[in-house]
């Protein structure tokens, strides 16, 4: 597998120029027609930095899990990273693409997060995962053991095994501007999914981060002019439909599930051709979780207002229980 080479605008740049293409589908496209279903939009802020205040509540009686992909930490911790990670006091906090290749414990207060994890590219710049936690887990691995280069993914997922469950953080990487890493970005999924299926066979999983996949066509502004657009490829949309279990809901997108027809929510709006304003967006962050974990489930939410120090916005899943 590549190596990740380029930052996120530059690898999403075919994506971002089509998302201002007209709504011409591609003659080449293979993907089947699928039902119309009835779909509910509602109205979201569209601002372009943090909000000064922001206030979340926690059931009591449940852990609090956020995941955000920061596009670049130095850069998001002068635009309202902290405003969002003190409001939002999650007890496991993960981040994607953080860029950096060493700890920055900026990051959040240790007194706090007494846990932390740091995943780096050998690239400097790119790519990296981070997990901060209020729980001592009982064990933490770095990387996917079923990836035929392990070694090259230990910068993009860590694992961590608690008493009742594995939570996995993963920045999964992008198949590339002209499709030029899909390949890789297959195996990645198939060494994802038999990962995955290996830790659900001894306790449930919670996988959160980043996937670089809008799963349905209600998961973009777009899908006419995206069929062969990295992150919403059918190559990429059928892996991720086989990690699920190709229908058989061994593993459940937490969000979609809750809001099932629901349209026009996302966590990506790229920050080029006022995507934001125009609320043109992807739904490309997830917190999977498999089925048997879904009686704990109380919330699975995107924080929408939440932009402005990245070019994604944080999602929060809530589970019953007071320990993991």
């Amino acid at each position: 597998m590549k190596k990740a080479t380029k930052n996120d605008s530059k690898k999403r740049a075919a994506k971002e120029s089509d998302e201002v293409s007209s709504d011409k589908e591609e003659a080449s496209s293979k993907e089947p027609k699928q039902k119309k279903v009835k779909t509910t939009t509602t109205s979201l802020p569209v601002n372009t930095k943090m909000p000064e205040k922001l206030e979340f509540q926690k059931p009591s009686g449940a852990i609090k899990f956020a995941s955000w992909n920061v596009s670049g930490l130095k850069s998001a911790l002068k635009k309202g990273y902290h405003q969002y990670v003190e409001a939002e006091d999650a007890d496991i906090l993960c981040l994607q693409e953080t860029k950096v290749n060493e700890k920055d414990f900026n990051a959040v207060d240790t007194k706090i997060y007494r846990y932390n994890w740091w995943g780096f590219e050998k690239k400097k710049g790119y790519g990296g995962v981070a997990i901060f936690s209020k729980f001592e887990p009982i064990s933490v691995v770095y990387g996917l053991s079923t990836h035929p280069d392990p070694e090259i993914t230990k910068g993009r997922v860590i694992t961590l095994e608690f008493e009742t469950l594995y939570y996995v953080a993963a920045y999964v990487p992008n198949a590339g501007e002209k499709l030029v890493r899909l390949k890789e970005r297959v195996t990645w999924d198939e060494a994802m999914k038999q990962y995955l299926s290996q830790l659900d066979e001894k306790k449930p999983v919670i996988w959160a981060g980043d996937m670089n996949v809008a799963h349905k066509e209600i998961d973009l502004t777009r899908p006419a002019t995206n069929k062969r657009t990295a992150g919403f490829t059918i190559e990429e949309r059928s892996g991720f439909d086989k990690i699920l279990d190709g229908g058989n809901d061994t593993f459940i997108d937490t969000w979609r599930h809750m809001h099932p027809d629901t349209t026009g929510h996302y966590t990506y709006y790229s920050y080029r051709f006022q995507c934001r304003t125009k609320g043109i967006g992807w739904r490309l962050d997830y917190h999977v979780v498999s089925k048997r974990l879904l009686d704990r489930v109380i919330e699975s939410e995107i924080r929408s207002e939440c932009y402005g120090a990245s070019d994604h916005v944080p999602i929060v899943l809530i589970l019953k229980g007071e320990s993991i």
